[in-house]
């Protein structure tokens, strides 16, 4: 009998094991994966580092604290299997989904993907990610949805990743919120999404039926705060605006109208005054821009990019402007800033006044459709 979905997460995450590499990576790179260290902290003793291309790095518990307090949260761990046990074992998780009532999650990397300047070995890497993704969806293939990354510098390997990954039961692609900035799991491409440089990508995605997805916690524009958590979190979910607006006012969703676009964790609130917005700007600058659509930008918007939220009244409160079709939910498991295990808590709180059908659209069912379940 085929699964019944009510809740959908398209937006939870997993924290591979750092051994991970060890295994992954393919023998010429080996000697130089991510090895862990032990170093001594000032205030909490030893603790485990990653180290890589020189650099060392503690492990970030805020993807890895699911259910505990704000108060208790720590930023660095002692060592890494002092976090939930879910981000990196899918036997362990599944009773954590369970516990939490969700059906089905699409999951996103934390932020393993290490920055290098050689491109031979970020190709490596985003592949033995990959491919430990795609063995970790393999538990639950019905239940655990994986979005894979790409090496974005090159359209055409890019494309080829995302049908290899396909034919392995991953079901989306990440890309870069803004492809001019470096991130741990890509290098900087100095072409916007109208450029031609990517057109083997949409194409691709468009034969496979692959959502492309954008993932807020990617930085912020002004690099001084890249590493401010609170402006971090606060700014990186409407600097999405920028890409959307890309793909629906310069043709990219037009020419290629079977592309689908995910803005995941940004929340939805702030894209009530954006779709709307497009459309005025459109009207108002499109004659001595030079910019032709043969529909208004909230048409290919509504068509083609959704949004996911983890509380978000606002956005569910001008769901009618913003779309019901384009709203979808997410928990962040096993992120500190997530709901878990209050989900449905949260979700009741969210959901009071919102007729059944919407309701059911927004928790599972619009994900249902895009992702093929």
């Amino acid at each position: 009998m085929a699964r019944q979905y009510q809740r959908i997460s398209v937006g939870s995450h997993v924290n591979p094991l750092p051994t991970m590499w060890a295994e992954y990576l393919p023998a010429k790179f080996r000697d130089r994966a991510p090895k862990v260290v032990l170093r001594n902290h000032p205030r909490r003793g030893e603790v485990e580092m990653l180290s890589f291309e020189g650099r060392e790095m503690p492990f970030n518990f805020i993807s890895a604290d699911a259910g505990v307090s704000s108060e208790d949260a720590e930023p660095v761990g002692l060592k890494f299997s002092d976090g939930r046990r879910g981000g990196y074992d899918p036997v362990a998780r599944l009773p954590d989904m369970d516990r939490d009532g969700v059906d089905a999650e699409v999951l996103f990397d934390g932020v393993t993907m290490l920055v290098t300047p050689d491109r031979e070995l970020k190709f490596a890497m985003i592949q033995a990610y990959n491919n430990w993704l795609i063995d970790f969806c393999r538990t639950a293939p019905d239940r655990l949805l994986g979005a894979a990354y790409l090496p974005v510098w090159d359209a055409a390997l890019a494309a080829a990743e995302a049908e290899r990954c396909r034919k392995q039961g991953l079901r989306g692609v990440v890309i870069p919120t803004i492809p001019g900035i470096e991130t741990p799991y890509s290098m900087p491409v100095s072409h916007q999404y109208n450029h031609p440089h990517w057109v083997p990508l949409w194409h691709k995605l468009e034969e496979l039926e692959m959502p492309a997805h954008f993932h807020v916690d990617l930085g912020t524009l002004a690099k001084e705060f890249y590493t401010d958590t609170i402006i971090l979190m606060i700014a990186n979910k409407s600097m999405v605006s920028e890409p959307i607006a890309v793909f629906c006012c310069t043709g990219v969703l037009e020419r290629h109208p079977k592309l689908k676009i995910v803005s995941v964790e940004s929340g939805v609130g702030w894209m009530a005054f954006t779709v709307p917005w497009m459309d005025l700007t459109f009207e108002r600058h499109k004659h001595y821009t030079g910019y032709e659509l043969k529909e208004k930008p909230s048409f290919y918007f509504h068509r083609q990019v959704y949004g996911t939220y983890i509380q978000d009244m606002t956005g569910i409160r001008n769901r009618d402007i913003i779309g019901v079709g384009n709203i979808m939910w997410c928990n962040d498991y096993p992120h500190v800033d997530g709901i878990w295990p209050r989900s449905a808590e949260s979700i009741e709180e969210h959901m009071q006044g919102v007729p059944a059908d919407e309701r059911h659209a927004i928790l599972a069912g619009n994900a249902v459709k895009l992702y093929g379940l």
